[in-house]
């Protein structure tokens, strides 16, 4: 959520800045509809008073024998007055909220500008894509022979979905668990199980409603399924103030996620990269303003140590304004090597967010000098996408014979396998 009182001082800055995500400028609207709801908030307040007024005057002719009903005449419009300003206060500021809660974070200023992908600045890269010497095959290849089942997954709840069994249920649980291990026992996060069904308000607090209602699926009780652990981790803390000594607070959760997908026909229709129900560990972390920007740095550093350890090629972009996510201030996109579709593919995400969610959630730090609170700083990253870590796992590390060699950092939560064959329970 953007700060109108900003909004309102710095107009030019707001369509700068919503004209670098390739939206359209909306200060117009913004100050036209705060405008109305200060002078209806005014008028009411004004009404308020005169009512108040007017109350007084009735008691002191009524002390003095004098005839009142005039100033009692006086007084019930006043309040029909007040009462229909703080009517029309109410609906402003309803109508302004509703449009603030559209538009996106605006973009850092180290963000380039740029309108998709093809706009991201590149930063690093970590391995050399492997040069094999048979033909390379698909994850979807690799994994039937080793329990992926697209077509039980299809049978069971139709397209997108996949069913896992044997080694491949094996290897999606050892990934996950090494994830959460590297991230608690070396990064300091604090693990957590959250719900995976979760309020509108909190769906609300990360940015995902109103805008993208769409992608989401909905229950009958109107609870949704997250679409990331960053739902329900960063509402922890919602309606919160911190002291600055309990900041940095850091978090990790394994949850599946759930995506409808929508405008997404045609794109990725098989394999594990674009699902329904997929599996991944998320990263949040709340922080104080002045910890923002290290913090990115830091989590994105704690997700490309998945990559190292898993001994897979990825490279890091910052991501330009026009591909960001919708809450994201920063963005640094982690891609990894995909053998069978030469080439690179997005893997994790890690934005700070600034105090975009925080304000919407209400999440404060109380500030180290005089009174009063400031907006906390929230993040998120993947640690990572537990299937397309699969994916690149099983096509990085193909052999000729089909066997899939395993990292030495994840043999231990295979039970010692060095490698997975079709032939193994």
């Amino acid at each position: 959520m953007l700060d109108v009182r900003w909004a309102r001082e710095h107009p030019d800055a707001l369509d700068a800045a919503m004209t670098k995500r390739g939206a359209e400028a909306v200060s117009p609207a913004v100050l036209a509809l705060d405008t109305k709801r200060r002078s209806a908030q005014t008028r009411f307040q004004e009404l308020q008073s005169a009512r108040r007024d007017a109350s007084k005057a009735i008691g002191q002719a009524k002390a003095k024998g004098e005839d009142a009903s005039e100033a009692m005449a006086a007084v019930a419009k006043l309040k029909d007055d007040a009462a229909a300003a703080e009517t029309d206060a109410k609906q402003a500021s309803d109508e302004l909220d509703g449009l603030l809660a559209t538009l996106p974070n605006p973009p850092a200023d180290d963000v380039p500008p740029g309108a998709n992908e093809d706009d991201n600045v590149f930063i690093r890269e970590n391995g050399t894509p492997r040069e094999f010497a048979f033909e390379p095959k698909s994850h979807i290849d690799l994994g039937e022979p080793l329990g992926l089942d697209f077509e039980a997954g299809v049978k069971l709840s139709g397209a997108r979905f996949v069913a896992m069994r044997g080694q491949i249920a094996r290897l999606e649980r050892a990934l996950a668990h090494f994830m959460l291990d590297l991230h608690v026992q070396e990064h300091g996060y604090a693990e957590v199980r959250p719900p995976i069904l979760v309020r509108s308000e909190a769906m609300y607090g990360t940015g995902q409603l109103p805008k993208f209602e769409e992608d989401s699926f909905q229950t009958t009780d109107g609870r949704w399924l997250i679409p990331t652990a960053e739902v329900p981790l960063t509402n922890l803390a919602a309606d919160t103030s911190f002291e600055p000594a309990d900041l940095p607070l850091r978090y990790v959760a394994h949850t599946p996620c759930f995506r409808s997908e929508a405008g997404a026909a045609g794109k990725d229709t098989r394999g594990l990269i674009r699902m329904h129900q997929f599996d991944k560990v998320e990263m949040v972390s709340i922080v104080s303003a002045d910890q923002s920007e290290a913090e990115l740095e830091r989590m994105t550093a704690a997700a490309e140590t998945v990559l190292q350890r898993l001994e897979l090629p990825y490279r890091v972009l910052l991501l330009c304004a026009g591909d960001m996510g919708f809450g994201a201030r920063k963005t640094y996109d982690l891609e990894v090597w995909v053998p069978f579709q030469d080439k690179y593919r997005e893997i994790s995400s890690c934005s700070t967010c600034g105090d975009f969610q925080a304000r919407r959630m209400g999440a404060r730090v109380r500030r180290t000098e005089g009174k009063g609170t400031d907006f906390a700083h929230t993040l998120n990253g993947s640690g990572v996408a537990v299937g397309r870590a699969m994916v690149a796992l099983l096509e990085n590390h193909q052999r000729e014979d089909g066997s899939i060699g395993i990292p030495v950092a994840l043999q231990p939560y295979l039970g010692g396998l060095t490698e997975l064959t079709s032939g193994q329970g």
